[in-house]
């Protein structure tokens, strides 16, 4: 929260926004770090309210959003998994069954459905550029349509 000199934050605002999740990343192509301060409402709700899935299948949306930022007109987001043989998908899908659960759904490199089911304990993403299809005349952008459920009015997960 930027706060100028005016603001007087109580201590009732203090022990709410040490609760509020912060973001702090530092790229190479920035000149020094930067706060997210375009959160949507979702994120900027206290952690305490979330279990540990729906938590972290919010974060792993805004993740997904800001790489795809970052894609061509002929990639889409990919999603490996570190750690296993797996292999890459295209994302599809993402959700989470609580208190502790986050599912990916896709398809795989030979175009068989796929989807990968993981306790937050074990999470290790690694999004990469995939190539889209080649009939696609847009390449799907799944982190934009997942991160406008994260900013409505009523409880983004029902």
């Amino acid at each position: 929260m930027t706060k100028n000199q005016d603001t007087i934050e109580t201590s009732a605002d203090a022990m709410e926004n040490a609760h509020l999740p912060t973001l702090h990343e530092v790229h190479l192509s920035q000149a020094k770090g930067g706060k997210h301060n375009n959160l949507p409402k979702a994120l900027k709700e206290p952690v305490e309210k979330k279990s540990p899935a729906q938590w972290a299948y919010e974060r792993i949306i805004m993740y997904i959003k800001k790489f795809e930022e970052t894609l061509d007109n002929d990639h889409e987001v990919g999603l490996g998994f570190a750690g296993g043989d797996a292999g890459v998908i295209k994302i599809e899908g993402l959700g989470y069954f609580d208190p502790d659960i986050v599912t990916y759904f896709g398809t795989n490199g030979a175009g068989a459905k796929t989807q990968l089911i993981q306790h937050v304990s074990q999470l290790n993403v690694m999004l990469t550029a995939s190539p889209k299809h080649i009939d696609q005349a847009e390449p799907n952008r799944i982190g934009f349509q997942l991160a406008q459920e994260l900013d409505r009015d009523e409880d983004a997960t029902t």
